[in-house]
């Protein structure tokens, strides 16, 4: 009888880990150029990165400290979990009425208590016709939260309509070059 051999192989190159980016929008409209420049950011990743754009901003019921308990809604509890988990967060906001739209101060709001956000690399992309109020607003927001966050991942894109085509992709230049260089920054600190 002979026996059967089995050849184990060596592997050749160990499975990395994908690491994560969790990639939020500030305006819940999915054609905005806050969801288009998050599309260009994810087609700029490297292959070994996993780039999610949440679009569950809405399901976030009103922050109500009352419900900020053991048991949270599921939703926010979800929202809070995928922080958690990320490597590293994008976000991508418009400036509405001189301010953070409301859905995005209100999921923001919902992480304050669980630390979601302490320690995590993030990026902020403020893009609308003005945004330097929504920005500076946020800046203080993510401070609060202990999002770590620098000057290099930080990017002010006022008149956005007008460095973009009617589809949605960036026609401008030198913002192309500051998404870029606002993503490879962030993607060193993960």
């Amino acid at each position: 009888m002979q026996k059967s051999t089995i050849a184990l192989q060596k592997p050749t190159m160990q499975t990395a880990i994908k690491k994560h980016i969790f990639a939020i929008s500030g305006s819940l409209r999915s054609g905005s150029s806050n969801h288009n420049i998050l599309s260009f950011l994810r087609k700029l990743s490297p292959e070994e990165i996993n780039f999610t754009v949440y679009d569950e901003l809405a399901t976030i019921p009103p922050f109500d400290p009352g419900n900020d308990n053991d048991t949270p809604p599921e939703s926010v509890t979800k929202f809070r979990k995928i922080i958690a988990d990320a490597d590293g967060i994008i976000i991508c906001t418009p400036e509405y009425a001189f301010g953070i739209p409301g859905q995005l101060k209100n999921a923001l709001d919902w992480t304050v208590s669980s630390g979601s956000f302490s320690g995590k690399p993030t990026a902020l992309i403020t893009a609308s016709t003005g945004g330097e109020n929504a920005h500076a607003a946020l800046l203080k927001v993510l401070g609060a939260i202990d999002a770590t966050i620098s000057d290099d991942t930080t990017l002010l894109i006022s008149f956005i309509r007008s460095k973009m085509d009617t589809s949605g992709k960036i026609t401008d230049k030198e913002t192309e070059e500051k998404l870029k260089f606002v993503l490879n920054k962030l993607l060193i600190n993960l």
